[in-house]
């Protein structure tokens, strides 16, 4: 046994208890890594338990899954997100991260399910889930973005705006959503005086002029006076609708009297009694200012708004698309139409 081990002062058994240290080392880490493994997806399992619901009428529950059947089970999921079938797409989600075990798979249908309880208006769930891939993965910007956006609909807009921080780390450029959930906060805000807050709208509109539809909106509701002096008259097509319901108490006539293209507008709508000179440069507006001029004055505007990022038209305005949740991407798109009469039913 002496001649098959080194002795003690041999270099030999440095050598070989180096050896042994490292295959003990690396052995442990092995047991321990795997050890966190199962320990990790046994806290997801758990976590997603949290969402399990009897309201799905899809019953995976005794299914078999198969490796083949993940992409078409996502196609399907997604079918359903697109249509509006939320509780049928987050039942397919959740039955797939059970039984995937590809860690990056995972984190993207936990994306995915998150998107759709946020679009589905079940925010909290949402949150959960968000918080959970950040936990994991927190350079992830997509999903900080989207935890803002949660954060903002729950009107937390101090904690929304803690993703700021995060963001600027990332080399994101965050000015128009931190003035943006400035904006928020302060439309929100029961505590400002009117007068204040005017003031405050103007100061973020110099320093953000992306959010000049919202402010002017915003501002007519509190302060008309200050809403015309900066309604700019460049800019009128941002604002065109808002404009055009404004009631008669509200117009400020020497500012409209003079711009060719507000006369125009309340010409059509039948507020001014002279047609101006000039064309205001919307068809539709000089098509019902000359339908009017003949004695026709049964037209109105019709108004959709598009989304310019995805592109999804809606028939009401928005903050935030309620499709891709981007901010400042509304466009607001006029056709003329027949006016209807409004008729006040009764209930009783």
């Amino acid at each position: 046994m002496e001649n098959i081990l080194p002795a003690y002062n041999d270099p030999l058994f440095s050598i070989l208890l180096i050896i042994v240290i490292a295959l003990i080392i690396s052995v442990v880490t092995y047991a321990w890594g795997l050890y966190r493994q199962q320990k990790e997806e046994g806290n997801l399992l758990k976590f997603l338990e949290k969402f399990d619901s009897a309201e799905c009428s899809l019953d995976t529950d005794d299914m078999p899954f198969e490796t083949h059947m993940f992409k078409p089970l996502t196609l399907l999921a997604k079918a359903f997100e697109n249509s509006g079938e939320y509780h049928k797409a987050i039942n397919i989600y959740l039955y797939i991260i059970k039984n995937i075990s590809d860690e990056p798979a995972k984190m993207e249908l936990m994306e995915r399910l998150g998107n759709t309880y946020l679009h589905a208006g079940f925010l909290e769930r949402a949150r959960s889930i968000y918080t959970e891939i950040l936990r994991k993965r927190p350079r992830n910007i997509k999903v900080l973005y989207e935890l803002g956006v949660v954060y903002e609909m729950m009107h937390h807009y101090e904690k929304a705006r803690e993703i700021i921080e995060p963001l600027n780390t990332l080399n994101e450029d965050t000015h128009t959503l931190s003035k943006f959930l400035e904006l928020s906060a302060l439309i929100s805000d029961k505590m400002l005086r009117a007068d204040e807050k005017a003031e405050a709208l103007k100061t973020i509109l110099e320093e953000e002029p992306k959010l000049y539809r919202q402010i002017v909106d915003t501002l007519l509701k509190l302060d008309t006076t200050a809403a015309w002096q900066v309604i700019d008259p460049q800019r009128i097509k941002e604002v065109i609708d808002i404009l055009w319901f404004l009631p008669n108490s509200q117009l400020d006539l020497d500012i409209i009297t003079s711009n060719e293209t507000l006369s125009t507008l309340y010409y059509a709508k039948g507020y001014l009694q002279k047609q101006p000179v000039a064309k205001s440069g919307f068809f539709a507006l000089d098509m019902l200012a000359t339908a009017r001029e003949s004695g026709f004055e049964e037209g109105d505007l019709l108004f959709s708004y598009l989304c310019t990022k995805c592109k999804q038209s809606f028939p009401v305005s928005f903050r935030r698309c309620p499709n891709c949740m981007a901010i400042n991407s509304v466009e607001v798109e006029e056709q003329i139409a027949k006016a209807n009469p409004q008729t006040d039913y009764s209930l009783f």
